[in-house]
């Protein structure tokens, strides 16, 4: 029994020592990384690092896939981001159906087509009141025929400025409305003056256009065809004589000082005096022209009828003259007069030639037997 208890414990030490010897042996091997190739551990480790390898590799392939996408995102949003601040660019190319509607659209030319549509009815308005401010001029009598040559047709430069008479008429209707308004409210004579001084250039302003049209027309004006027949019946050279003017403004401004009677007066001698001399160079003017005509021998009739021309051209020069002479004295009539009696004065213009024009459309209405 006893021998048999040693013999087991030496199997055991020595299986104790071939166990040790075989954990050195493997742990050495270990230490140093060398695995048999043919053992198991060895073929288990090597299977274990291949798919640690390829599953590493899938794993950095998945985030440069996401880095890309990421990327490509944020170069969309950028994009947008400038598109929306700036708008597309010029270069960026269209999709082929945005070229086509783009190429096919007409949104600009409905615009233009109304617009030229409007131009034409603004057009058509334009020449209805002309129509009718024709049509109203000649109710007024500012038409009766017989200038211009045969069926009383005028020049077109007579014609424009008819019509610009006939709106000149307008306005003086409401010039006076104005004049007779501040004084019945009894304006302060600031306001006042700001009324009279609009008259005074809507005054201005007639002798202006007939300036324009004495030089297409000068005949249309100097004939008075343009004025109502009354008119027509105290018509020198164009238009009224100062001097008679202030004559039947006198007994219409009372009370006037001293001062102011000898103003006017003066006035009326000067505008007599002027009158004579361009009425006496109109005379030699109208001998010259007979004297002209009447001497040519038939032969060299064109080279005389040259010369009469260039006379008549001289016919321009008098009546600008004249309605300088008009125009210096409604502003002289200004200068001498307060502000109330000028007011006064320029109504009592204004309402004297209004009647004149009511007198010739009575008598052109009158019924005849």
């Amino acid at each position: 029994m006893g021998l048999l208890i040693q013999e087991s414990s030496k199997s055991g030490e020595e299986s104790t020592d071939s166990g040790s010897s075989a954990l050195n042996t493997f742990s050495s091997k270990a230490d140093q990384g060398q695995l048999d190739p043919e053992s198991p551990i060895s073929k288990k480790a090597s299977s274990s690092n291949h798919q640690a390898a390829s599953f590493d590799q899938k794993h950095f392939q998945l985030q440069q896939n996401q880095q890309q996408q990421q990327q490509q995102q944020q170069q969309h949003i950028e994009m947008a981001n400038d598109n929306s601040r700036t708008g597309p660019s010029q270069n960026q190319a269209k999709p082929p159906q945005e070229k086509r509607k783009g190429a096919g659209s007409t949104s600009e030319k409905p615009l233009d087509a109304k617009a030229y549509v409007q131009q034409l009815e603004s057009s058509r308005i334009k020449l209805t009141q002309l129509e009718q401010e024709l049509q109203r001029a000649r109710s007024q009598g500012l038409f009766l025929g017989g200038c211009g040559g045969a069926g009383g047709n005028i020049s077109s430069g007579a014609a424009i400025f008819d019509m610009e008479y006939a709106r000149w008429l307008e306005d003086n209707h409401r010039h006076m409305s104005e004049l007779r308004t501040g004084l019945n409210a009894h304006l302060q004579d600031g306001d006042l003056r700001i009324i009279v001084d609009g008259y005074i250039s809507h005054y201005d302003e007639i002798f202006r256009l007939k300036g324009v049209a004495a030089k297409s027309d000068v005949f249309h004006l100097i004939t008075g065809m343009w004025t109502t027949a009354t008119e027509r019946c105290f018509l020198w050279m164009g238009g009224f004589r100062p001097s008679e003017l202030i004559k039947m403004l006198i007994t219409q401004l009372d009370p006037l000082t001293e001062q102011q009677v000898m103003g006017i007066c003066s006035l009326q001698h000067s505008s007599q005096q002027a009158e004579e001399a361009l009425s006496q160079g109109l005379e030699q003017l109208q001998q010259s022209l007979v004297e002209t005509i009447a001497s040519s021998p038939v032969l060299d009739g064109m080279q005389q009828m040259a010369v009469a021309l260039g006379k008549l051209a001289n016919l321009e020069g008098f009546v600008r003259q004249a309605d300088n002479l008009r125009q210096q004295t409604l502003h002289q009539l200004r200068r001498i007069l307060t502000v109330r009696q000028a007011a006064r004065c320029f109504l009592v213009i204004g309402e004297y030639y209004g009647r004149l024009r009511a007198l010739s459309s009575l008598w052109a209405s009158r019924p005849r037997e």
